[in-house]
């Protein structure tokens, strides 16, 4: 797929330059300034680009549903009574009021609150409360037409049990969307096999939703700020690992094997390494083999909302969700397949622990988001070195690069005309 052509500039920005004609340098003022994160809800998040919103398990039934968000607005993701799933913003046609309140549930249809206007599965409107007026005043006009006033719907597509939404009604396939390498890597997890959930995380972070999406693609700070990662070497640099990118740098994904808990050249340089750790319950490590490759860790990363968490035998969804320039949610939806066995769905939550906001591993990374927000925050017209690596942005098989970071303000540069 060709990259995008590139957008006219955002206004707000209109006089600033990128500090470098590549992507070795990204500036701080795009991690604060309003204005331009304004013009990413609408170019990135309502524009064309596939969000990931739900897991086909959270709504297996006819009339299910779950409420989701795209960028900052939320929607309702659906099953209709013909087994297909639909997702429609949440937002009476009539005056705006969200037609659906509670998170998850089962209904016949959706009703707004206010003035009752009544929607179905698939956000047709079918009921407006005094249409034709009450002894014969008031109603409204002859020509006001039901089919021209439902809920905004979206377009959406589904792979493997996972559900795509996107307010860009000429979308090229999934599959175009991720490109080749990214489709093998996305499949090998959702591979068919019917999901179950098992559970839910969710944290808000007082950071750029970019310094999350730089994180996941950034393999080089995973050997120095992870104790738990760089100890018992589920994730450090001295172990064989690779970093892929797609043609046009908006998806990646970071690999690795596991390796012992023993000191070498490379954790000389590594101060997070703790050759005396030992866990009270030695489970939560005791991980096993189910995926083809010899990879113990792949962390794919989706444009513009999605990371895919594969860390040992637990699954993750990390959904972004941004909400100001300076705050984004992360919500976690833990999951497993349908035909593992209570001890494999044991393994899975005691693995857990690693992630979440009080997880073993990622609460590390949250603090260092805040801390990263603060520092840029006073220095707008300053700019962050991302040169690990070199400034190209090819494919690599170590992980002491940031050649996924260069690649993802590459694109992000096409898209928002800076």
């Amino acid at each position: 797929m060709n990259p995008p052509t590139v957008a006219p500039a955002v206004p707000a920005v209109e006089g600033r330059t990128w500090p470098t004609a590549d992507c070795s340098r990204v500036p701080y003022w795009v991690y604060v300034d309003p204005a331009l994160y304004g013009a990413e809800l609408e170019r990135i998040f309502e524009g064309a680009s596939w969000s990931y919103v739900a897991l086909e398990a959270e709504i297996p039934a006819a009339g299910d549903y779950k409420l989701s968000k795209i960028g900052e607005r939320p929607v309702i993701v659906a099953r209709g009574d013909d087994g297909r799933v639909h997702v429609m913003t949440n937002r009476c046609a009539h005056r705006g009021t969200q037609v659906c309140r509670e998170p998850f549930g089962n209904a016949a249809n959706f009703t707004c609150p206010y003035h009752q206007w009544c929607y179905k599965l698939d956000g047709s409107l079918i009921a407006v409360p005094f249409r034709k007026g009450v002894n014969g005043q008031g109603g409204m006009p002859a020509e006001f037409d039901r089919s021209e006033n439902g809920l905004e719907q979206l377009a959406v597509t589904t792979r493997n049990g996972v559900v795509f939404a996107s307010y860009g009604h000429a979308m090229p396939s999934f599959e175009d969307y991720l490109g080749p390498s990214m489709l093998r890597w996305f499949d090998r997890v959702f591979d068919g096999r019917e999901l179950r959930v098992l559970g839910y995380q969710r944290q808000r972070v007082p950071a750029n939703w970019k310094l999350m999406f730089e994180n996941i693609k950034d393999p080089y700070h995973a050997s120095l700020l992870h104790v738990f990662l760089v100890s018992f070497g589920l994730f450090r640099a001295d172990q064989p690992s690779q970093v892929q990118m797609d043609e046009t740098g908006r998806h990646s994904v970071l690999t690795s094997q596991r390796g012992a808990q023993q000191a070498n050249a490379a954790t000389a340089e590594m101060s997070s390494f703790r050759s005396d750790l030992v866990l009270a319950d030695p489970r939560l490590l005791d991980p096993v083999r189910e995926f083809p490759g010899a990879e113990t860790v792949v962390m794919q990363t989706l444009w513009p909302n999605l990371i895919v968490q594969q860390q040992s035998n637990t699954l993750a969804m990390r959904q972004l969700v941004p909400g100001g320039p300076e705050s984004f949610d992360l919500v976690w939806t833990f999951f497993g397949y349908a035909d593992d066995d209570e001890e494999m769905q044991r393994r899975r939550l005691r693995q857990a622990n690693l992630m979440g906001p009080s997880g073993y591993v990622s609460i590390d990374d949250s603090e260092v988001m805040l801390l990263a927000q603060q520092g840029l925050r006073a220095s707008p017209d300053a700019s962050a070195v991302v040169e690990m690596g070199g400034v190209d942005t090819d494919d690599t098989e170590h992980m002491v690069t940031e050649a996924a970071v260069r690649a993802f303000y590459g694109y992000y540069r096409e898209v928002m005309g800076l």
